[in-house]
């Protein structure tokens, strides 16, 4: 409970520097708010916002939501932005907006709050990691468009989430992975310690479909990778000890002296001469020399 406390503090002082005051009503789940400024607009002059990390909604959630919003009512206000006409786009509570819907509200309480689109992307992205609704891959996700489209770095991105630069990178990593490993991590089959050890292997795909079928956890994860990563050995590097006995007794007549054929690794190995005396290391001199001219 402490570690999670904490978290949000540390979140929030980067949402709190984008909301001052509202911030709140976005980390208050279950209290009624209100808040000056706060007005009631037509279900249907809102729309969700382009910058939404989110992309999956649990159904089941919703549907507990949409009946706890029929018996109470939307206890939060949305935060929003004006378009003009009218019309507003959700910076803040897209969750709650599709629940009234399904609860048939016509209206819904909402707070107006003027945004530039990198400041709604920051706050969007901080509001579903303060409740954890994000998968790692929505993170990442959401992380790389505030680098492409509004060139943070990734420092600046660490004090306005909240996180270390260390989690930002290892989160941003994970877009390096086969989409269809990613969509294991968004659907909530494998999560981002698993999947992270994978990242750079050619056969991520196979190998998640693995992790996934065993069962493993992180750490047998890593070790599945680790195996993956070591060079496979050839299949004809070791010819049978029969063989080898065999060249090696044809080498050591041919040179009237013993010899021992070894295979080593990736179709190697060694070819030892034993020599008895001084005079016999000559005669193999001479015998090279000879082969040499």
């Amino acid at each position: 409970m402490l570690e999670d406390n904490h978290k949000r503090k540390s979140l929030g002082r980067g949402l709190g520097a984008l909301l001052g005051d509202d911030i709140d009503f976005i980390q208050s789940d279950n209290n009624t708010v209100s808040r000056a400024g706060e007005k009631n607009v037509n279900i249907n002059d809102l729309s969700p916002s382009r910058y939404q990390p989110r992309l999956d909604f649990d159904q089941e959630a919703l549907d507990a939501l949409a009946r706890s919003i029929s018996e109470k009512g939307v206890l939060q206000p949305l935060l929003v932005r004006e378009l003009g006409g009218g019309k507003y786009e959700i910076i803040a509570g897209e969750r709650r907006y599709r629940a009234a819907g399904m609860a048939g509200l016509k209206e819904v309480p909402v707070i107006v709050k003027s945004m530039n689109d990198k400041e709604v992307l920051e706050v969007a992205l901080v509001e579903n990691l303060l409740r954890e609704n994000l998968s790692a891959i929505e993170e990442a996700e959401g992380l790389q468009r505030l680098i492409d489209e509004f060139s943070h770095t990734q420092e600046a991105l660490a004090k306005v989430i909240g996180k270390s630069r260390s989690h930002i990178a290892n989160t941003l990593r994970l877009l390096a992975l086969p989409a269809s490993v990613q969509k294991m991590v968004r659907d909530g089959i494998l999560t981002a310690g698993q999947v992270r050890p994978l990242i750079g292997l050619a056969d991520a795909e196979a190998l998640a479909q693995k992790i996934a079928a065993r069962g493993l956890n992180a750490r047998q994860a890593e070790e599945l990778a680790a195996k993956a990563r070591k060079p496979v050995e050839s299949r004809k590097e070791k010819p049978a000890d029969s063989d080898l006995e065999e060249i090696s007794s044809f080498i050591g007549r041919s040179l009237g002296m013993k010899v021992k054929v070894t295979a080593g690794r990736n179709g190697g190995g060694k070819i030892v001469l034993r020599y008895a005396d001084p005079a016999e290391l000559d005669r193999i001199v001479d015998i090279l020399r000879q082969k040499a001219v």
